[in-house]
């Protein structure tokens, strides 16, 4: 049985494998071998990745994809995804030539307001409360001015600070409300110091209220901390074309395609089921843009759903309709991103990914985004709504079934052309490959 570790963070690297594979792995040297095969040769650049977080023991790679033909805006851009799911390049990069000659994608950004909060316990006086916000309030943001001047010389900083009276859903409980423009930064460090001196300039004056009795002076912070739900930080993206133009080349039928394909749409509006999953192609564009270009995935995952399910029902992301013979598709998300801070300076992918959009700002990016998010999502329910999902992407996935079962190479040239006149099953693929060894 193994026995807790102590002290494991100031181990080495090299004693830290070697406790993981002796406690956990049968057949040790293989356990460490695969994890040194996946570090990088440049000592330097290990090094780099060693020290994004705490107990690295090896590199995880993902494959770093590229999607062309994205027309946005009038601007013509090759998009970076990292991401391990068959198809979803394919996909975006289907969707954007679709639609580089249709007009492209037009894109609005709406918002771009952040905020953040200071969560406390205030057992008293509403109104007295009330009043002694209104006084400190000039104190907050002078105590505040250390660390949003250089914020403040390029536009950005604290737009407002209110008070919300929370005491209805528990009781004591009231917020400082605070919104943030941090431009260029997705700002998680910058709004985070802001609202913890907010705190301790709220529980210093308090103690120092007149107008309050000795128990009242007594606020209780609970935490300061940014909020991921960014409803105010909203860009669109949009396609259109005449209904008539909705054929590639298929034997589809634009007119009823059309149709199909707004009622895929309604459908994910009202049906949570469908609109989870419906929602999730869409964040298969949208996250593996937002992880390429080092940003935090999970702060865009927990803010859009929020965003899906703000009218109390989760529904989809994306809308359609025909109107005067023109069909119109598109989406309205909140995404607070950075081009500057976090990984975009250290990881040198992020780098590459960001001269490869051609250097955005944060609102160019948030376009970009949202515009993998719709092409992600218009591809899908394409095949949805015509061949059905699963021709396209098992052919996708093929490939990744034949490196399960170690397909040679001349194995794999087989089986790809056998499939492209057959159903792609994996027990079709196994059969294929096992009479091909016979």
């Amino acid at each position: 049985m193994n026995t807790p570790v102590t002290g494991f963070s100031k181990l080495s690297k090299s004693e830290k494998i070697d406790w993981i594979v002796s406690n956990y792995f049968t057949h040790k040297q293989a356990a460490k071998d695969l994890l040194m095969n996946y570090w990088n040769a440049d000592a330097k650049l290990q090094q780099l990745h060693d020290e994004f977080i705490e107990n690295t023991i090896t590199n995880y790679y993902l494959p770093f994809g590229v999607a062309p033909n994205f027309l946005i805006n009038g601007k013509l851009l090759t998009i970076p995804m990292a991401i391990e799911e068959s198809s979803v390049v394919a996909a975006a990069s289907k969707a954007a030539k679709f639609w580089l000659d249709r007009g492209g994608f037009k894109t609005q950004v709406i918002g771009t307001t952040k905020i953040g909060q200071v969560h406390f316990m205030f057992h008293g006086d509403t109104k007295k409360l009330e009043t002694f916000f209104n006084h400190i309030k000039p104190q907050l943001l002078a105590d505040t001015q250390a660390i949003t001047a250089n914020m403040n010389k390029r536009g950005g900083g604290i737009l407002d600070i209110s008070l919300r009276d929370k005491t209805t859903e528990l009781s004591g409980y009231y917020q400082l409300h605070v919104s943030f423009e941090t431009l260029n930064a997705m700002g998680a460090n910058f709004i985070n110091s802001c609202l913890e001196q907010f705190a301790t300039t709220l529980k210093r004056e308090a103690l120092l209220y007149e107008g309050f009795s000795e128990s009242e002076k007594q606020i209780q912070v609970i935490m300061s901390i940014l909020s991921n739900y960014v409803p105010e930080c909203l860009v669109r993206a949009e396609v259109s074309c005449p209904v008539t133009e909705l054929t590639d080349g298929t034997h589809t039928n634009a007119e009823a395609f059309a149709k199909r394909f707004v009622q895929a749409v309604k459908i994910a509006e009202i049906e949570p089921y469908r609109a989870v999953t419906h929602n999730k192609g869409i964040m298969n564009g949208i996250d593996a843009v937002v992880l390429a270009t080092g940003n935090d995935f999970r702060a865009v995952e927990a803010g859009i759903h929020a965003y899906a399910a703000r009218n109390g029902a989760y529904s989809s992301l994306t809308h359609a309709e025909i109107n005067d013979g023109i069909f119109r598709f598109w989406i309205e998300i909140p995404l607070a991103l950075g081009t500057v801070g976090g990984l975009t300076g250290l990881h040198p992918l992020v780098t590459f990914a960001l001269e490869l959009l051609q250097k955005p700002s944060a609102k160019e990016l948030m376009e970009i985004v949202a515009v993998a998010g719709l092409a992600q999502n218009f591809a899908a329910l394409k095949s949805l709504t015509t061949t059905g999902i699963q021709e396209g992407h098992m052919k996708m996935h093929l490939m990744n079934i034949l490196n399960q079962f170690q397909a040679s190479d001349t194995e794999k040239n087989q089986i790809i052309a056998h499939f492209k006149n057959h159903v792609v099953t994996h027990r079709a693929v196994v059969e294929a490959l096992e009479n091909l060894r016979k």
